[in-house]
């Protein structure tokens, strides 16, 4: 048999969180709750205890009174205590029905002289449990039980002296609690319904107070349901609480994000399509010439292999461009990892070497060790788009150099090749997308792709002209990581 099923470690997270009303009113109630709690409590035993000083004076006025009826007759070799107290002595002092007053009168030896006699003897005195004296004269008051109900004791040691001797008599008056605990619960209830108005009244201004403070947060709410799902202008902040523009402007900032993503995509998908469109209807044209017979079969598939090596390369840089963007992505969200750029450079250019030597081009490394915040695959593309770049413009017999160091807390990268050259003008626009220069021009992505891979490392890059010599100097600026 199996057991009931138990909640899963998710189904704490599942649950609806409370609302800030409820989390409000619990906050602030429960603690007043308890207060008024506690209130009560203290409350109820400081009204016992006034209750207690009050009626106390009753039982001493009622010892005294029972004291000055008490007389001294002679007995023999030692005088007796005698009292003549009728119970009705006692009803003048007895507040109204709830409560009942009885007494025991004992003389000199401790011998009862009159009153109740199954009223308890005084007990011994006990500081912990007595009332602290408050009167001057001989009194003791404690609690005590008579015929299973408590009972408030008063026992007084009064002298009493005649003409047959004098001697010390000790009265006990003794009357239940009940009125006492009667005024204590009045005086209660009489609080806790003020505190229970109390209490009512603060619910309802915490109510009218979240309702209104909140007003804010359903007008955002509101503005964001009615939104349309393309629109994704920010919020205006300047009316929201001080407390609500950090959410705000963190909503802004998502929508921020998700516009540059979102526009991002649609010009990746609208130069896609514009620049696929091209060698495609290429592809097309050839394919069909070569079914006609219009050029030779070897010369067709030639045509044919590099029109589809040009939309490969095409797609493969605009692959590229689309991943760049993701990486800066991660770089937003802290996500960004430390490469050492040199082993990257070396091998970049250990890779092209055959293109190199094609071109009889005189080659030239020189790197140092360079950590930089980065992934190695944008590094990598960087290093190859810019010296693949060189080799192209680099004449045969032509000398390319390709240098990393570091410069000022940064880690710098050259790429010198001995072409042509370009004028400021056309300098400027070599890293705009499709921007291809001079007739050994490829798809015209590869700069934009080292300038978006620039970007998200918060790097500088720039294409000048070699200091004194022909051709063109690309140079890299990115920071360096602190650690290395």
């Amino acid at each position: 048999m199996t057991g009931p099923a138990r909640p899963g470690p998710h189904a704490a997270a599942d649950r609806p969180p409370a609302s800030l009303r409820r989390q409000l009113l619990a906050g602030i109630l429960l603690p007043v709750v308890a207060v008024v709690v506690l209130n009560a409590v203290s409350l109820y035993r400081q009204t016992l205890t006034s209750a207690d000083t009050a009626y106390d004076r009753t039982l001493l006025a009622s010892a005294k009174a029972i004291g000055e009826l008490l007389r001294v007759e002679p007995a023999g070799e030692r005088p007796r205590v005698v009292a003549d107290l009728p119970y009705a002595a006692l009803e003048a002092f007895e507040a109204d029905n709830r409560s009942r007053m009885v007494y025991r009168v004992s003389g000199f030896d401790g011998e009862i002289v009159s009153g109740f006699d199954d009223l308890p003897p005084p007990r011994a005195a006990d500081p912990q449990r007595d009332a602290p004296p408050v009167y001057a004269a001989l009194v003791r008051f404690y609690d005590d039980d008579y015929r299973g109900e408590p009972v408030r004791m008063a026992v007084l040691l009064q002298p009493v002296a005649g003409a047959a001797g004098q001697g010390m008599a000790t009265i006990q008056v003794a009357e239940t609690l009940e009125l006492r605990h009667a005024l204590a619960r009045q005086l209660l209830l009489q609080t806790l319904w003020q505190q229970g108005l109390l209490l009512v009244l603060i619910a309802g201004v915490v109510l009218w107070v979240v309702q209104r403070v909140t007003r804010p947060v359903r007008r955002l709410s509101q503005a964001l349901v009615a939104r349309d799902e393309a629109d994704l202008s920010p919020l205006p902040a300047s009316g929201a609480p001080h407390e609500l523009r950090p959410v705000v402007d963190a909503t802004n900032a998502v929508m921020a994000r998700l516009a540059h993503l979102l526009a991002h995509q649609k010009r990746f998908v609208r130069d896609a399509s514009h620049q696929l469109r091209t060698p495609l209807a290429v592809l097309k044209a050839q394919v069909q010439s070569a079914r006609r017979g219009d050029v030779e079969p070897m010369q067709a598939l030639a045509e044919i292999d590099a029109t589809v090596q040009g939309a490969t390369e095409l797609a493969n840089q605009m692959l590229a461009l689309a991943k760049v963007e993701q990486l800066r992505q991660q770089g937003l969200q802290g996500q960004t990892p430390h490469e050492d750029w040199e082993p990257v450079v070396r091998g970049v250019a250990l890779d092209l070497a055959p293109l190199v030597a094609a071109g009889r081009i005189d080659f030239e490394l020189d790197t140092t060790t360079a950590v930089v915040p980065a992934h190695a695959w944008a590094l990598r593309e960087l290093t190859r788009n810019l010296l693949h770049n060189a080799i192209k413009h680099t004449p045969a017999g032509g000398s390319l150099v390709l240098r990393l160091s570091q410069d000022r807390g940064e880690a710098l990268l050259e790429v010198l090749d001995s072409g042509p050259g370009l004028a400021p003008a056309q300098r400027e626009r070599l890293f705009q997308p499709f921007a291809a220069a001079g007739p050994h021009g490829g798809s015209g992505l590869g700069l934009a792709i080292c300038r978006e891979i620039v970007a998200t490392t918060g790097g500088r890059i720039r294409m000048d002209e070699r200091d004194g010599k022909p051709g063109l100097a690309a140079r890299v600026h990115l920071p360096l990581v602190a650690s290395a």
